[in-house]
């Protein structure tokens, strides 16, 4: 194949695949990402020798060809520890090509930190990980570079060595000459609004491994924290936009008969499950059967899924809905919103909408199953004492997660609240809600807090602990 034919081979080119490049043949063994029809990056072979592969073409091949040099150069001109660039070319015609040295067996800073990242907040195994990218950040900040996308899977361990990856994303403010400040707290701020927000009060902490290695600059906390928040809410909305349009992570497709949105890693898996949602819900195992919902557990390739249909009761109730957006889009949309937010939820794989000339109907949910006990069945023998110390820790941190995102569930009775791996994950997200009026959420709140409650009697001795111990909003108020 040449490379100007790469374009039109789609998101996913047949394998094995040999390229021209120039004079010589690539030999293509795996594709690693792929942006159809502009840049395709793979693991491959190029002279007898295993090479990592970025290859660009389309309208703006050029423009990214030069951004990913760039970056590459300004790496190794500062001495900056970085995979080699073996080959380069650019064909005005078909494309451009950059080689890289293949760090075979290596992992990234985000593999290791998926290893830690329920632990205890800043557990000693996540102050090694995030030491470690913070002290090469300060490396590359010294060198007067940042890396506009800046995230853990762009640090690589191999060898005993952390390298620096993704050239495209690097940018100079003056070569060789320590970063400017404010510059140095944008990058940092973007470092840190991609953990979990539970480790903000660890920050001040965390900085000591950036200070150790550049202490060019003073870093004001309360300076960085607004960043950290501003950043945060950007790569939220950003991230929210994503789930609803074709790209790398999600599959999308819309047209008058409805709309379909997975995951793009989950299509193999559910292709058979899509191609007959219904037949899979009547086969499956019934966990809830009602009027506005059905709900089933379905075992599909190994894995246990739960499908949840959103039914139409009548004529009346499909004028009510078929206008707006459906309860499986709000919820899958929600459910991105927690996972983004480090709240726990059964992980969100796809949703579908049924449309019939172009107005909804019947709309559909898939999600991850989670076998975990309900907070009323797995407090049961605590009515009239106390629960686990770690169960109740767990349910102070999830509502003051909530309180700092400002989220309401909406319908927060005891079977939509599951005890999972050490933390407590929201189901049924249907009316989750997150509130831009301080006032809003705290009446929000109340309710949520309210009907919790309500699942004891009110002389227990446990709802008198919860009553106690559960945080009862924020006391800010809109000015």
């Amino acid at each position: 194949m040449k490379l100007d034919q790469l374009r039109l081979a789609g998101r996913t080119p047949a394998l094995p695949l040999s390229i021209a490049l120039g004079t010589e043949d690539l030999h293509v063994e795996q594709w690693l990402r792929v942006l159809p029809g502009q840049r395709y990056v793979a693991r491959a072979q190029w002279r007898g020798s295993p090479v990592l592969a970025k290859l660009m073409v389309g309208e703006r091949a050029r423009r990214h060809f030069e951004r990913e040099l760039t970056g590459a150069q300004l790496l190794a001109a500062q001495q900056l520890t970085t995979p080699g660039l073996l080959d380069k070319g650019f064909d005005e015609k078909g494309g451009g090509w950059l080689l890289f040295e293949f760090l075979n067996g290596a992992q990234s800073l985000h593999h290791a930190w998926l290893g830690v990242a329920r632990q205890v907040p800043l557990s000693a195994d996540q102050q090694n990980v995030l030491g470690i990218a913070l002290a090469e950040i300060a490396k590359l900040h010294a060198q007067g570079l940042w890396q506009s996308d800046l995230h853990l899977d762009n640090l690589m361990r191999h060898d005993q060595r952390l390298y620096l990856i993704d050239g495209g994303g690097v940018r100079a403010e003056e070569p060789g000459q320590p970063l400017s400040r404010e510059r140095v707290l944008e990058n940092l701020a973007l470092f840190f609004a991609q953990l979990p927000a539970v480790l903000e009060p660890f920050i001040e902490e965390l900085l000591v491994n950036y200070l150790l290695v550049n202490n060019a600059h003073a870093l004001p906390l309360e300076a960085l924290l607004d960043k950290v928040h501003a950043a945060r809410y950007q790569r939220l909305a950003s991230y929210l936009k994503k789930v609803g349009r074709d790209c790398t992570a999600f599959s999308v497709r819309r047209d008058s008969s409805g709309l379909v949105a997975l995951r793009r890693e989950c299509e193999a898996q559910l292709r058979e499950v899509l191609s007959d949602l219904d037949g899979h819900v009547i086969a499956g195992v019934p966990l809830k059967q009602g009027g506005s919902a059905t709900v089933a557990r379905v075992d599909t390739q190994g894995q246990a899924l739960v499908i949840k249909r959103y039914n139409i009761k009548g004529v009346v109730h499909w004028l009510k809905r078929f206008w707006r957006p459906s309860r499986a889009w709000h919820s899958w949309v929600e459910a991105h919103r927690l996972e983004v937010l480090g709240i726990a939820t059964p992980q969100p794989l796809a949703m579908v909408e049924v449309r019939r000339l172009g107005l909804r109907g019947r709309s559909y949910l898939i999600t991850g199953y989670v076998d975990g006990q309900d907070i009323i069945t797995r407090f049961a023998p605590y009515v009239d004492g106390v629960p686990p110390e770690q169960e109740l820790l767990a349910l102070e941190q999830l509502f003051a997660a909530l309180i700092r995102e400002h989220i309401s569930h909406g319908d927060l009775k005891g079977t939509n609240m599951l005890w999972l791996d050490g933390s407590w994950a929201l189901i049924d997200l249907d009316a989750l809600q997150q509130h831009r009026s301080i006032a809003r959420f705290n009446q929000a709140f109340a309710k949520d807090r309210e009907r919790l409650l309500r699942n004891w009697p009110v002389d227990s001795a446990l709802y008198r602990l919860l009553d106690q111990r559960l945080p009862k909003g924020s006391l800010k108020q809109d000015a």
